[in-house]
């Protein structure tokens, strides 16, 4: 019971971030995941009566591609201001903030992009741990804030072209930074953001996987009571944990069931029904629906319609399947914390959508199900560390992401069973070099993507006119941006010989070097 009243009061030890856009929100929200910090991304407009429902221990302000005078810039209800509650504010956050409380923001004389050294003047409760009286940073502003309004706000750190690069209000518990603590290329920011959580907010930074897992099975047991879960296995990282942290939690209570839906990797549903009888001693249900999922994808081509399709579709199969188990009233999902941002799935989240996930968008109005979502509240990595806590194997807890509409949203375009085929058999062999040379590992998640473009080669002395293959290769610890991986070239070669040579109806092979932001990780 000691334990779970810990799990109780680091989740009621949250952190409010505002999004006012900024590229680094998600990033924001885990680095102060890192800190052992409970934290939720909400929208920049969140009224004060909604936050003083949710009693945050602190409030971040984000950044911003707006300046504060554009028309429709995003603005914050200043009735916040007189909660109480901590705020730093990050970039436009901060000139959102100082410019509510009085300062002017302007255009700057200067505008600094990139690294900058910030002298710092004071500590003053915030950069007290930087231990410098210099430091490098990371600045993106066009915009800046004025020095003035009586004294009212104390500058903390400084750069040539920005005197307000760091302050703190004279009277409030408001701090503001020019620059983004978020990103690694601010060498102190971790530690900048450790002191306004600790020792701002008072934060003790309790938030642990132990914990957490602890939290979850005490509120799984109590919601379901001695009613049956189904829960969807498709052999990733998320479900694989979810089974597990339902096993631990409701042992037989929980139905697995693989919706084998023909959008599955080589020889994948064999593998997943071995690996869960394995090591969770509970036989698999498979559902064979491979007909009605290509069928319904039959001259569909635009991603955000495959996966309302599929997620539909995913429904209605665990509808059927569930029809002949007694007592079964929950559907459990994996859906992470990044899909709820991503899909808006969230009443106090940030609006936009970027894409539709099939575990929080598309699901009809009457599932016949109570939804479960055990995982709602965790990053990628924060859901491989539960796995751990939960005593999986490496190699499960570890290997890389598959979406949940599966090769669908990698076989762009119309998709069938030829092309599907074209794209396991390439897929199959990158994994198997990736494995092979010692990179799968020094990835975060690779895969092979078809492209609905044809180009002429030539094969011999004849003509072709074939598909081409993209490779995908990215490293990120948070999945909230990424980079592209360095593949050696004498390996890419390889993997690109091999695809073209086993693979009919591919004669040409790209390699994917563009970054998270701008473009996603997944094509579609």
């Amino acid at each position: 019971m000691a334990q779970l009243d810990t799990a109780q009061q680091a989740q009621s030890e949250q952190i409010l971030i505002l999004d006012f856009g900024s590229q680094y929100a998600q990033l924001i929200a885990r680095r102060v995941r890192e800190h052992r910090v409970f934290c939720r991304l909400v929208r920049h407009d969140l009224t004060a009566a909604r936050i003083k429902e949710l009693q945050p221990k602190g409030i971040i302000f984000s950044g911003g591609p707006s300046s504060v005078y554009d028309k429709g810039a995003p603005k914050f209800d200043p009735a916040i201001l007189e909660l109480g509650i901590p705020i730093l504010g990050i970039c436009y956050g901060m000139q959102a903030l100082c410019q509510t409380l009085g300062l002017n923001v302007k255009r700057a004389d200067h505008r600094e992009f990139g690294r900058a050294s910030v002298e710092v003047v004071e500590g003053g409760g915030l950069l007290d741990s930087v231990g410098e009286k210099t430091t490098s940073v990371w600045m993106s502003h066009g915009d800046q804030v004025e020095p003035g309004q009586g004294g009212q706000w104390q500058i903390l750190a400084s750069t040539p072209t920005c005197p307000m690069a760091a302050v703190k209000h004279s009277a409030k518990p408001f701090y503001g930074l020019q620059f983004h603590p978020e990103v690694v290329h601010t060498d102190r920011g971790g530690a900048i953001l450790s002191q306004f959580l600790k020792g701002v907010c008072g934060c003790h930074g309790l938030w642990t996987m132990d914990d957490f897992l602890e939290h979850q099975i005490h509120e799984i047991r109590k919601r379901v009571g001695k009613n049956r879960v189904i829960c969807g296995l498709s052999g990733g990282v998320d479900s694989s944990v979810l089974a597990a942290l339902l096993a631990r939690s409701i042992g037989p209570q929980a139905v697995c069931i693989l919706v084998d839906n023909g959008l599955l990797r080589a020889d994948e549903a064999a593998s997943v029904a071995e690996v869960f009888e394995s090591h969770f001693g509970t036989k698999l249900r498979v559902a064979d629906a491979t007909k009605l999922f290509l069928d319904a994808l039959s001259g569909v081509t635009d991603p955000q319609a495959k996966r309302k399709k599929i997620g539909g579709l995913f429904i209605d199969v665990f509808t059927q399947e569930a029809k002949g188990l007694q007592g079964a009233k929950f559907l459990a999902q994996g859906t992470l914390y990044p899909d709820v941002i991503e899909s808006g799935g969230s009443p106090d989240g940030p609006a936009a959508v970027i894409k539709t996930h099939h575990n929080v968008g598309g699901l009809p109005e009457k599932l016949g199900f109570e939804l479960i979502e055990p995982l709602r509240d965790l990053f990628k990595d924060e859901v491989r560390k539960l796995g751990e806590a939960l005593g999986l194997p490496r190699e499960l807890v570890w290997r890389h992401p598959f979406p949940g509409p599966g090769l669908a949203v990698r076989c762009l375009g119309e998709v069938t069973s030829d092309r599907l085929a074209v794209l396991r058999k390439s897929d199959t062999i990158y994994q198997a070099e990736l494995h092979t040379s010692g990179w799968y590992e020094k990835t975060s998640q690779a895969f092979a993507v078809l492209l609905p473009v044809r180009s002429v080669g030539v094969m011999g002395d004849g003509r072709t006119y074939d598909e081409t293959i993209a490779l995908r290769a990215v490293t990120t610890d948070d999945f909230m941006t990424a980079d592209w991986a360095p593949l050696p070239h004498e390996l890419l070669r390889k993997i690109s010989t091999r695809i073209v040579n086993e693979v009919r109806g591919v004669n040409r092979v790209v390699y994917d070097i563009s970054s998270k932001p701008p473009a996603t990780i997944e094509w579609e």
